[in-house]
């Protein structure tokens, strides 16, 4: 099933390949099939998990290499199931809502599904090679994705995607090489890798996982290596934004959760610094995002603020925190999509972004309106949202390793209920603009959501509520692997 899961998008970019150009309608609709069929395939993953066992599930492996201790070993657990289940989602909501691409169709549907078959690989690895060649992976859809579909700086966008995400990855190989010499039986497979890690003596644990934090801190974005995100969102079709801020970055986020199973010893030794890395990026993030006038921009920036609530709680190292930064993954994932997708739907009717274009948008598309307040009010963690469950999770992790010097982090909540009220009076008062002319005080109207549109945008608002008010099915998922991760790391 496993397998299934990982080839259904491959045979959909295949078949894309049989289908004329021209054809715009019938690609996206077999690429949504595709894409349709590996969400159900998630979901049976899921009904069959067990959430109490503690060993990886659906475990298979393969030789792929065995001459240098590679093989092609996949499995699942409660830390890579909702990383699973939240990638084919999205990816199912981004190639179904992506009807304003008309111009390289064949290519965009193709890219897309490719760039899912290298996400799940991602998330269900259980060898250190697959696991970086999948990483690499998704560097080739996304850079064409961005250069060749994006907006008017799409070129310097995605040259600044690889080139930052690039130099991640060599401090990741470097670590990765380390890792494997001290491997039993040079083996690239993650329990031989953990096990060869906990001989190392302690300075040079630290050093490996440093060159970890640079790999996977690039993605996140952990501020200061955050310059490629707010660009790369800008240009992006929105579809592929949604990928980007729901599914991208929480593979960093993944990957140093792994990283801490592989090296607890040095993950425990850093875990002050990681703490101010993430109040940096929850501090800088909010302030940026509350200076953007673009709407688009300040959902990126956005974005690096809610991913240090995930480091937050993954510097804490219990149980707390790290079930709040899961869960975080999950609720951050989902609202980004909901505003991507908003976003995007609203960019196709005006051909703008600036929040002064969407005053009084209730007024013409009450819809819109609704759900853009309903996502911004997620976003800062009202309750009753998939966020306010995560962040007091995180609050409560944190507090119990650094106690009051958790106030910081308030400041980067109060920061973002500021540009999130500002927004949302925006759209819900002020003087009637004509956003298709530019010219205030006309009457033209913004169209409302479709029912197909509407359809999806309320898919992720019942995830987002779901979670938000009955959080117990998704702790239960995860419970019993982090469990075995706060025994290893002894906290």
């Amino acid at each position: 099933m496993l397998r299934a899961l990982l080839l259904l998008p491959l045979f959909g970019a295949g078949l894309l390949a049989l289908v004329p150009a021209r054809r715009v309608d019938l690609l996206r609709q077999l690429a949504s099939l595709a894409a349709g069929a590996t969400l159900v395939c998630s979901l049976l993953l899921l009904v069959a998990f067990d959430p109490d066992g503690g060993a990886i599930q659906f475990f298979e492996t393969r030789p792929w290499n065995p001459r240098v201790g590679a093989h092609f070993a996949l499995g699942l657990d409660g830390v890579s199931l909702p990383m699973v289940l939240l990638a084919t989602l999205l990816c199912f909501l981004a190639i179904a809502c992506s009807t304003g691409v008309r111009t390289g169709a064949k290519l965009y549907f193709s890219l897309l599904l490719v760039l899912e078959s290298a996400l799940l690989v991602v998330f269900s690895a259980r060898d250190w090679s697959l696991f970086y060649v999948a990483w690499e992976l998704t560097l080739i859809p996304l850079f064409f994705l961005i250069d060749r579909l994006g907006g008017a700086h799409r070129h310097r966008a995605a040259l600044n995607f690889v080139l930052y995400t690039l130099g991640g990855s060599v401090f990741l190989l470097i670590a990765l090489l380390l890792l494997y010499d001290v491997a039993p039986g040079h083996s690239f497979a993650m329990a031989d890798m953990a096990a060869g890690g906990a001989q190392l003596p302690a300075r040079t644990q630290v050093l490996v996982f440093l060159g970890l934090l640079v790999g996977f801190g690039v993605k996140m974005p952990i501020v200061p290596l955050h310059g490629w995100l707010p660009l790369a969102h800008v240009e992006a079709p929105s579809p592929v934004s949604i990928l980007l801020s729901g599914v991208l970055l929480k593979m960093g986020a993944y990957g140093l959760i792994r990283a801490a199973w592989t090296l607890p010893a040095a993950a425990l030794a850093m875990q002050d610094w990681l703490a101010l890395l993430a109040l940096a990026s929850l501090i800088h993030g909010a302030v940026l995002a509350w200076r953007q006038t673009d709407l688009k921009a300040m959902i990126a920036y956005s974005s690096i603020s809610h991913m240090g609530v995930v480091l937050l709680g993954i510097a804490a190292l219990n149980h707390a925190g790290l079930s709040g930064a899961m869960t975080q993954m999950v609720a951050h994932g989902l609202v980004a999509g909901l505003l991507f997708l908003l976003v995007g739907l609203l960019y196709e009717r005006t051909h703008s972004r600036e929040l002064a274009a969407y005053r009084s948008l209730h007024a013409s598309a009450p819809r819109f309106a609704a759900l853009i307040a309903f996502a911004l009010l997620a976003a800062v963690g009202l309750p009753g949202g998939a966020g306010f469950v995560a962040e007091v999770q995180v609050l409560i992790g944190a507090y119990g390793r650094w106690g009051g010097w958790l106030l910081f982090a308030s400041l980067g909540m109060l920061i973002s209920a500021a540009y999130a009220l500002r927004a949302i009076r925006c759209v819900w008062s002020g003087p009637g603009r004509a956003v298709r002319t530019g010219i205030s005080g006309g009457s033209s109207r913004i169209d409302d959501l479709k029912r197909s549109e509407y359809a999806a945008a309320g898919l992720l608002a019942v995830g987002i509520v779901g979670i938000g008010v009955c959080p117990s099915p998704l702790l239960a998922l995860m419970t019993t692997s982090l469990s075995r991760l706060v025994s290893q790391l002894a906290v």
